[in-house]
């Protein structure tokens, strides 16, 4: 059986010493710096990415893993910039000499005009309750630029509940990338509103560059 535990951070407190030493905007480095993998690496390799482009919006989500016997730790940075969307991926390696760490660490720029959705899925519970602007406690972000789709097939009909002749199958191709699970009640109400703002800015600028800021 496997149990999953998650914590996100995106708040903006003075940059800690660790930060500094990659050229990252203070709250993305911050971000980074709180989530404690392995800070300095998870900098460098978001900066080498990230190049000479703008940071508009960032989204830090650590995930650990707990599979038998095996902790396996996992961090995700998505960056938006003005053309670019850049998603860095580190987490611990499988294969490694016994007694000493090894960490993978990936990144991949996707131009905003080839992101092809960006999804959110609200869980809303006693929903008979439910107070205007809340959204729910928890949520799960999906974005997808082509880089994996998911096929879901149906059995198809033809409208008729007496007919049981073979229609064969119907479906819908959804692009499925990156999926974060954001939950209240493990990362704070902040955390989710976070990953709501980023959505937002996401959400505005795919299918082109985000405007220069006035």
């Amino acid at each position: 059986m496997r149990h999953q535990c998650h914590n996100l951070r995106m708040s903006r407190t003075p940059t800690p010493p660790a930060a500094r030493e990659h050229p990252l905007p203070e709250g993305l480095a911050t971000a980074i710096d709180q989530a404690g993998y392995y800070p300095i690496l998870v900098g460098d390799v978001v900066a080498a990415a990230l190049g000479s482009e703008h940071v508009v919006a960032h989204l830090v989500y650590q995930e650990t893993t707990f599979d038998q016997e095996t902790v396996r730790r996992h961090l995700t940075v998505l960056v938006v910039t003005r053309s670019t969307l850049v998603i860095t991926h580190a987490d611990d390696h499988d294969e490694h000499e016994p007694g000493r760490a090894v960490v993978t660490a990936t990144s991949e720029t996707v131009p905003l005009h080839a992101v092809r959705g960006v999804m959110l899925t609200h869980v809303v519970a006693s929903p008979d309750e439910y107070e205007a602007g809340r959204l729910g406690r928890e949520l799960t972000l999906t974005i997808g630029w082509g880089a994996v789709s998911r096929l879901d097939l149906v059995p198809a009909t033809c409208g008729d509940p007496e007919c049981d002749a073979d229609h064969g199958f119907e479906g819908t191709v959804a692009s499925d990338d990156i999926s974060l699970r954001i939950s209240a009640a493990a990362e704070g109400d902040a955390a989710l509103a976070e990953a709501l703002d980023f959505a937002r800015v996401l959400s505005s600028s795919i299918g082109g560059p985000v405007p220069a800021a006035r």
